[in-house]
């Protein structure tokens, strides 16, 4: 279903109209550490060039890092591979957004943990109208 799935899905990456007209009507700006591939042409309504990117992978907004968001929305006119300064030390790696994947956080009452909650400590009093 590889070629079927390419032409009439979105979500597991670009469809071949996508990726073709990205050929056409873009130049490759650049490329980020996680193979997704940003590309700039024509002029937006606000006449501001127009800015896409074609993930490597599933379309996930989360996994585009912070420099190439903001070059995404125009907040910096420069491609971040020339345009950044070093990285600070205190500056974290970047992660993506985990959630719907097996490293996603599952608290202890999860099902996927197992559903069971602790016990209640009895610290509790549930609201009844009549206490008033």
């Amino acid at each position: 279903m590889g070629i079927l799935a390419n032409i009439f899905t979105w979500w597991n990456g670009a469809t071949i109209g996508t990726a073709l007209w990205s050929k056409r009507n873009g130049s490759r700006v650049g490329e980020d550490y996680e193979g997704n591939v940003y590309f700039q042409g024509g002029k937006g309504i606000d006449g501001n060039p127009r800015r896409w990117v074609m993930y490597k992978g599933s379309n996930d907004a989360s996994r585009v890092p912070a420099e190439w968001h903001g070059w995404l929305h125009h907040t910096f006119e420069e491609a971040p591979e020339s345009a950044l300064p070093p990285p600070r030390i205190w500056e974290k790696e970047f992660t993506p957004n985990l959630t719907g994947t097996p490293q996603a956080y599952r608290p202890s009452g999860a099902i996927e943990k197992g559903g069971k909650r602790q016990s209640a400590t009895g610290d509790y009093e549930a609201w009844t109208p009549d206490a008033g």
